[in-house]
């Protein structure tokens, strides 16, 4: 998998823009504010996913511009293909100039995986921040299971409206029991695949921690389920009626509280190291190195399912890491395409080869080979 050209056209503060980047380490400097992490945000995009930044669409576009159109040409699979988004009023997908129906048909075509400042947090954080690494790194294999978290969480929304509603009008109690299903459905199909990930992720970060603290101490990962008596061999039908009957358990409690209090949304990811929970007892550096060994373990487990290997997008980390954790870093990414973003070139002398794009208010003034 090797970009090979990028160009952008009204995409946030970048007006036009085109890149032909090296089918390495690819350094993007300058000052803050310069369009770095967009030019890093508008390839995210063709990974099929939503922006890591939590950025609305219209957000994206060029202020006092109705449409924001962004374009990649790769190689993978043994031939050269292509991939364009428009984004604004006049919404669009195209691969290899062929329309497609959502974003979501980019899933598969161009994988990626990124890290960035927010991502260092996914350990100290609410448990919000890692639900949402597992929906992208899943989301990003499966196509399905973006569909069916999509389900739920329109079943959700449906659901604590009607749990407000009921207190003040009890003739609507008997549809509740519709909404349910609908949770179940969908929200049992999310539980299982997320445990199926969980269970190759955590085998995956827990030999890249290994690495990383050279034996010190070892890191675990768990489903934390909000399903009480939850075990991890449940299958399908399992999740179903569990899921159904802690739903019926917490009915009371709900329409007092006028939420959904059990489900996949209030899911998490356990994280210990040496058996003690990361985020309450982990350290700075211990912390980050569980950070590290889950966005390269996500990495791996993306070219064995695909068969592809994962562009690596690395959002203004490398000043975050200390020596060691950015050399591991840079090490393990070994022959894959990697577009690093930092505000100062110094960086590209420690990395020996590649190649150095220099961005000005959202425009690229310069590469070297």
């Amino acid at each position: 998998m090797r970009i090979k050209r990028i160009a952008l056209q009204n995409f946030r503060n970048i007006e036009q823009l085109e890149l032909r980047p090296g089918e390495g380490i690819n350094l993007i400097h300058g000052e803050n504010a310069q369009g770095k992490t967009n030019l890093i945000e508008a390839v995210w995009l063709f990974s099929g996913m939503k922006s890591f930044r939590g950025a609305r669409e219209s957000e994206m576009v060029r202020f006092g511009q109705e449409n924001a159109r962004l374009t990649v040409e790769f190689f993978s699979e043994g031939r050269d293909q292509s991939a364009s988004l428009t984004l604004g009023g006049k919404r669009g997908v195209w691969v290899n100039e062929i329309k497609r129906d959502a974003v979501s048909d980019l899933c598969g075509v161009l994988p990626a995986v990124v890290f960035s400042p927010v991502h260092l947090s996914l350990v100290k954080d609410g448990p919000s921040e890692r639900r949402r690494f597992l929906d992208t790194a899943i989301g990003q294999l499966l196509p399905s299971y973006n569909s069916a978290l999509s389900y739920y969480q329109k079943a959700l929304f449906q659901r604590n409206a009607l749990l407000r509603d009921v207190q003040y009008h009890s003739e609507l109690l008997d549809t509740l029991e519709i909404w349910d299903q609908n949770l179940v459905r969908a929200g049992a199909q999310v539980m299982l695949l997320r445990q199926r990930y969980i269970a190759r992720i955590g085998q995956a970060a827990k030999e890249v921690y290994e690495g990383i603290s050279k034996g010190r101490e070892e890191m675990n990962v768990f489903y934390q389920c909000s399903v009480e008596g939850y075990d991890p061999d449940w299958d399908l039908p399992k999740l179903r009626g569990e899921l159904e009957k802690a739903l019926r358990a917490h009915r009371a409690e709900d329409i007092r509280q006028g939420v959904t209090s059990v489900g996949i949304h209030r899911d998490d990811l356990a994280i210990t190291l040496g058996g003690l929970s990361a985020r309450l007892y982990g350290s700075q550096g211990q912390q980050r190195s569980c950070v590290l060994a889950l966005k390269l373990a996500e990495c791996g487990i993306i070219e064995e399912s695909m068969g592809k290997v994962p562009v690596i997008l690395l959002d203004d980390v490398m000043s975050e890491l200390d020596h060691s954790r950015r050399d591991y870093l840079l090490n393990r990414i070994g022959e894959r395409q990697v577009f690093i973003t930092c505000c100062e070139e110094d960086i590209f002398h420690v990395l020996q080869s590649g190649r150095s794009f220099l961005i000005e208010n959202g425009a690229i003034k310069g590469g070297e080979a």
